[in-house]
């Protein structure tokens, strides 16, 4: 097993993309400059057939590639969304024989794979800031589309993680130039592969667990052959690049969203299945079908991704589509989407419509195209024709909701009989031919009959499984709050009661007497002093515990009234928390976070409390509730504070508002005190599975007793076919915190940490200093140690508040926890959950932490100029440290920075410091068990680190005895490494000289600072140099990968002085 390293696996998978047909060759045998990442033979061979019957031409072909090459300045990002629209968009070129017309390029035939060059490279040498070898290239005719990194899944100290900070960091930076053409990267040890975009936050890569759509999900070695077979089959890897890559019109930030596999395999179910059951064909009947997506899993992309694979397909003829929701706020969200998406979707006109009248004037005087944003509430303005054409598709957003109802309502009114329809007839009446497309999370039989079959499906349980949202925990707090078991069995006979007329949430809410009854118990206001005590001593119990990510909770309350009385009496109880804060920024020590309670809206800084009441006002609603409750306007920026993870706003209490459609990432815990039914339960509990760092879990808290419902739900909308519960129990999480910590108390047997509890604050502190070096004995340890807490800190976030951890086990949990932070800040250099910390332990972290001087490597890095002589007086007491693991480790964190520093003037020295650097921590990481070998390894290794810190700084002085400056070393010691490396002799007094004379050259290029974006200044820059060096007769002989060598130690140069 140990001869199954990084090198066995890449030829392994080498293999398989042979089997799907690629052509696979090695970069050994690859013919082409270092710096250039693209295979210019294929690219040029493609183009040559692939337009032969247009005649191209050898000098037009070079000006195809001329185009696709072009610098176009600007940032990686920048650079690749241009590069990657003329790939997947194509361009037009001048002909040579200008009495001819354009020709337009395709630079990969997307509609056709036989006729694309499609070949898998690995080991291929690639020369930028750096030379670089990425394991695995992906070329379609010669551009790089797809690079994958592997790490080997036999070393447990490497993994996937550390494949991605390669790509993402190493690779990013030294080879940019590769990532220009790129659809997305992989990641992979063969037993975990990811894939996601080189832009992309490493929570958000994802497997491709099925080959087919109908196929069961895998896992471990076989999540390889499914991504294999499944994504990178080659017509699949074809259309992923042509549809499946959202890259925004416009974006603050670096956004490139590539599709994760439930919605690649629904988009086509979806487009195949509207292509079918159109009205263009005789026999279509205009139902488009339903998807059945779990809450939270991406339905807005999948829209999206529909919509585009709609207007770019040629047998409907560029459609109509209009996208409807059936809430405001969820209008909102689709069109801030969608209005980024013009280039995308294909087309300029993406219009929120704000009236029937307005959407009938836009379909009048139009024959195709154009995507439409409106709420259904806007078709029952009256049931006139809107359009008889039958190129309209009309894609509904969470369907199950109020867009299904055919049927004629009739009310007696004081002015006569009132008809009125459902939504779904206005809707039909006014489109009569459109095809009608139906997403929701949760389907109901309604959605089936407007909409269609179910085309497609994707479960919660498979979300979760997928990592796409998080598991959910429930906690039943109901006997907390209602001691009378005669009120619990009454509300257990409403839930009865509801199940026996029926499972339509809409039946059932007739019930006016049962709900009644229902809100008399839950609002009867010594219950309700009893939940607002519980509640607060829960929340604050989570927030001293560091179990929630940013403190944002939701408090849903059965009607309004409620709501309110609820706020009150919060409030009474915790008064500053209805209070405005006057400073800026406020940082809460009580709840161990720092919030930004004032957030700027134009010129107007908008100050907010911490918890809020979120419904709509109401005319006869009394003075103090109406002014509390504010206007629309004023409710819109509440959205905005809730979903802004640093807003002081953390508490929203709410009735029907945001627990449906409303995402907020940041918020972990949910508290219910309002009877749910059925798809409304299901919607509501899934504001807390959305994907944020740090969160492992979303809780729901249960004041009302909703866990028989949830269940009932939950199967019939979360699990589809498999029996795996989608929701955990608090119980399940109290097993997982009483089991871990069985496995760190035998990892720990050897070591007793009794005085964490009972002694000194100093002996304390010496006690988790110790335990973190015990912990770190070999690397096996280390790692074993880290995983175990991780999943014991996880499992104690959601069961803080439980009766069922005793004091010791408290005890315990926050020793091992606090171990963890100290060993996470002495490897990374910060503390990742440093808020997320008991706040007793995370006082005595920062205390450990400052006892053995960490915070004062980063005041070193931040002291530029002084640093040669604080690293070397800060090495002297690194050397007394009694801990050698902790010594080791701050040493190597010292070199690395003072490297980093010094690459930035010589960046050949600097990276043969850094290799020395790279030798020595290896040789620590391989350290055994035996405490007699590891004391030997740690002592030479800590030796080591000294005596290479004393010879960078010895290096840095040594330009002295030259008599050149600093910098002019740099490129003294370039051409003499140079000379050495090929083979021949140049004098050191004429190489002094010269260093001299391309530092004068460099820095009058480096006077205009856009130099990085200015191809003329580049271009100026070599010729100066490739003149001076002519001119002092360096090298004797022309050789043009000696020119490159200069030029990097120039260009890296000129980057950072």
């Amino acid at each position: 097993m140990t001869h199954f390293n990084e090198h066995a696996l890449e030829m392994a998978i080498m293999e398989l993309f042979e089997k799907e047909g690629y052509i696979y060759t090695s970069g050994e045998e690859v013919h082409k400059e270092l710096s250039d990442v693209l295979l210019r033979d294929d690219l040029r061979a493609y183009l040559r057939d692939r337009y032969a019957e247009q005649g191209i031409t050898s000098i037009e072909v070079e000006s195809v590639i001329a185009r696709l090459t072009a610098n176009v300045g600007g940032s990686l990002y920048e650079n690749n969304v241009h590069t990657y629209r003329l790939i997947t968009e194509g361009f037009a070129i001048k002909r040579e024989d200008t009495s001819k017309a354009d020709l337009f390029i395709e630079l990969i035939d997307l509609c056709t794979e036989a006729n694309n060059i499609i070949r898998i490279v690995n080991q291929l040498e690639i020369k930028g800031l750096e030379k670089r070898i990425p394991d695995g290239i992906i070329y379609i005719n010669g551009l790089p589309m797809v690079v994958l990194e592997f790490k080997s899944a036999v070393k447990e100290e490497t993994t996937i993680k550390d494949a991605f900070m390669q790509l993402t960091v190493r690779y990013r930076r030294d080879i940019p130039e590769l990532f220009k053409y790129n659809a997305f990267v992989v990641i992979s040890d063969g037993v975990n592969s990811k894939y996601g975009s080189l832009f992309t936050p490493y929570e958000f890569f994802y497997a491709w667990r099925k080959v087919e759509a109908t196929d069961k999900a895998t896992d471990g070695v076989s999540s390889l052959l499914t991504m294999v077979q499944g994504l990178f089959r080659k017509d699949r890897l074809l259309s992923v690049i042509k549809d499946f890559v959202f890259l925004p019109d416009s974006s603050k930030r670096e956004q490139k969203i590539v599709c994760r596999y439930p919605q690649f395999f629904a988009t086509h179910k979806l487009f195949n299945n509207i292509r079918q059951h159109s009205k263009l064909n005789a026999d279509g009947d205009g139902k488009g079908g339903t998807y059945f997506g779990a809450t939270g899993c991406g339905k807005s992309f999948t829209m999206l991704f529909l919509t585009r694979m709609l207007m770019r397909s040629r047998e409907f003829a560029s459609p109509t589509i209009i996208l409807i929701t059936d809430r405001t706020d969820l209008d909102t969200q689709l069109s801030e989407q969608f209005g980024t998406a013009k280039k995308f979707i294909g087309d300029d006109c993406v219009v929120e419509v704000e009236s029937r009248a307005k959407l009938r004037e836009y379909l009048a005087g139009r024959t195709s195209g154009g995507v439409f944003l409106t709420t259904i509430h806007k078709f029952t303005e009256d049931t006139q024709l809107l359009s008889k054409r039958a190129n309209i598709i009309c894609i509904s957003d969470e369907a199950h909701r109020s867009q299904t109802n055919l049927s004629l309502q009739v009310r007696q009114t004081e002015s006569g009989v009132k008809r009125s329809y459902g939504f779904a007839k206005y809707l039909h009446d006014s489109l009569p031919n459109a095809t009608y497309v139906g997403f929701t999370g949760t389907p109901i039989d309604a959605t089936i009959d407007v909409f269609g079959d179910v085309v497609d499906a994707y479960t919660m349980t498979e979300s979760v499984a997928d990592d796409i949202t998080r598991r959910i925990v429930y906690e039943g707090r109901a006997a907390k709050v209602l001691l009378d078991s005669a009120k619990l069995q009454e509300i257990e006979k409403y839930y009865q009661q509801c199940a026996e007329e029926g499972t339509n949430e809409y039946q059932i809410e007739e019930s006016k007497r049962a709900v009644t009854q229902m809100e008399r118990i839950l609002g009867d206001p010594d219950r309700l002093q009893t939940v607002a005590e519980d509640f607060i001593a829960h929340y604050e119990a989570r927030i001293a515990e560091g179990s929630t990510v940013e403190g944002k909770a939701m408090f849903v309350c059965s009607n309004r009234a409620i709501a309110y009385n609820l706020y009150k009496k919060i409030v009474a109880l915790r008064p500053e928390w209805a209070e405005l804060p006057t400073n800026n920024v406020m940082s809460l020590p009580q709840y161990g976070m720092v919030a930004e309670p004032l957030t700027t809206y134009g010129n107007a800084p908008l100050p907010i409390e911490r918890i809020k009441l979120v419904m709509t006002r109401n005319k006869d609603d009394e003075q103090e509730l109406y002014d509390l409750l504010g206007t629309d306007e004023d409710r819109k920026k509440l959205d905005i504070q809730f979903k802004n993870p640093k807003s002081n706003f953390k508490i929203a209490i709410v009735v029907d508002m945001w627990i449906t459609g409303f995402d907020v990432p940041c918020l972990d815990t949910m508290y219910i005190d309002k009877p749910l039914q059925q798809h409304t339960l299901v919607q509501t509990i899934s504001r807390v599975n959305r994907v944020y760092p740090g969160k492992d879990k979303g809780l729901v808290v249960d004041y009302v007793g909703i866990k028989n419902n949830m269940n009932t739900a939950l199967k019939r909308y979360a699990t589809g076919e498999t029996d795996a519960d989608s929701v955990e129990t608090i119980e399940q999480s109290i097993a997982m915190v009483k089991d871990e910590l069985d496995i760190l108390r035998r990892i720990f047997a050897k070591y007793d940490y009794k005085t964490f509890s009972t002694g000194t604050p100093l002996e304390q502190l010496d006690c988790l200093n110790k335990g973190a070096e015990f912990a770190q004995t070999t690397k096996e340890t280390e790692n074993l140690f880290m995983g175990h807490t991780k999943k014991l800190k996880s499992a104690f976030n959601m069961c803080c508040n439980s009766e069922q951890i005793s004091a010791v086990e408290r005890e315990d949990i926050y020793f091992f926890c606090g171990v963890r932070s100290i060993i996470y800040k002495l490897t990374k250099g910060e503390t990742p959950d440093a808020a997320q910390m008991n706040q007793r332990v995370s006082k005595m972290i920062e205390e450990a932490i400052l006892s053995e001087s960490v915070e004062e490597i980063i005041q070193i890095g931040n002291d530029k100029e002084n640093l040669d002589l604080l690293s070397e007086e800060y090495m002297e007491r690194l050397s007394k440290l009694k801990m050698p693991n902790t010594k080791v480790k701050l040493m190597e964190r010292l070199l690395k920075m003072v490297i980093t520093e010094f690459k930035k003037v010589n960046k050949m020295k600097g990276t043969d410091f850094t290799k020395r650097l790279n030798a020595l921590v290896e040789r620590y990481n391989d350290r055994s068990d035996s405490a007699i070998f590891a004391d030997e390894v740690l002592t030479e290794v800590a030796n080591q680190m000294a005596e290479l810190l004393k010879e960078i700084n010895k290096e840095k002085k040594s330009f002295n005895e030259l008599g050149i400056t600093y910098e002019e070393k740099a490129f003294y010691d370039i051409l003499i490494a140079v000379a050495k490396q090929f083979g021949f002799d140049y004098p050191e007094d004429k190489a002094k000289i010269l260093a001299g004379e391309i530092k004068k050259i460099v820095d009058d290029k480096s006077k205009y600072t856009d130099w990085a974006k200015r191809d003329d200044i580049k271009a100026e820059l070599k010729m100066d140099l490739i003149l001076i060096l002519a001119e002092y007769g360096y090298p004797p002989v022309t050789n043009d990968e000696v020119f490159k060598e200069i030029f990097e130690q120039a260009e890296n140069f000129k980057k950072y002085n």
